[in-house]
């Protein structure tokens, strides 16, 4: 395990995209995810770490995608792949059940609650860079979903950002192995100062 220790002055935890559309049965894209993320616990591991960051004084900083609104991709010009797939399946619907956070994971008063992301990264043209400076947060363990696109962007602009970054990897999920491993095992290390379970970031942070 790689020897790590965070003040809770200085650490933020950044929760992605806990909405029942990814982790909760009868979500739109939970079938996909469901393997991956039942094989090594993702949303339990995820309810831990975030118990514990909340015990030990941890600022919880939610990442979240944003909310789909009929007319918001209607007229634009150009849209990513990415996107053109969530707006299809109507992912995170305003107003919906699958748009609701997890049951647990919903933000608690004192919480920083960044405004959505339209892609991946929750550091792209939103606010979470501003209100983690502004409560002088330099280092972040970051967890939830997806593995290969949201956690991995902002994990990534994070770095570019000049934050020291921890991956919880047993508290993201993906559609398959193969796209775990290119997450957690090729692209991530060449951002994240330390990737650990969630066993071992509780235990660092007591």
């Amino acid at each position: 395990m790689t020897c790590v220790t965070y003040d809770k002055e200085l650490t933020g935890l950044v929760v992605i995209d806990p909405y029942n559309d990814f982790i909760s049965e009868g979500g739109k894209v939970w079938d996909r995810l469901k393997g991956v993320a039942e094989a090594n616990g993702c949303v339990p591991h995820m309810r831990q770490v975030l118990d514990a960051a909340r015990a030990g004084g941890i600022r919880i900083c939610y990442a979240l995608h944003h909310r789909y609104r009929p007319g918001d991709y209607e007229t634009w010009k150009y849209i990513a792949p990415i996107q053109k797939a969530a707006w299809s399946r109507r992912t995170f619907e305003y107003g919906t059940w699958g748009a609701e956070l997890h049951p647990g994971f919903e933000p608690q008063p004192g919480d920083l609650v960044a405004q959505e992301h339209w892609c991946s990264s929750g550091f792209a043209n939103t606010d979470l860079d501003l209100l983690l400076q502004k409560h002088g947060i330099h280092r972040l363990i970051v967890m939830g979903l997806i593995a290969h696109t949201c956690l991995e962007a902002t994990v990534r602009y994070g770095a570019e950002l000049g934050y020291d970054v921890t991956v919880v990897k047993d508290a993201t999920a993906s559609y398959s192995d193969r796209e775990m491993r290119a997450a957690l095992e090729v692209n991530i290390p060449n951002y994240a100062g330390a990737i650990l379970t969630a066993d071992e970031v509780v235990a660092a942070l007591k």
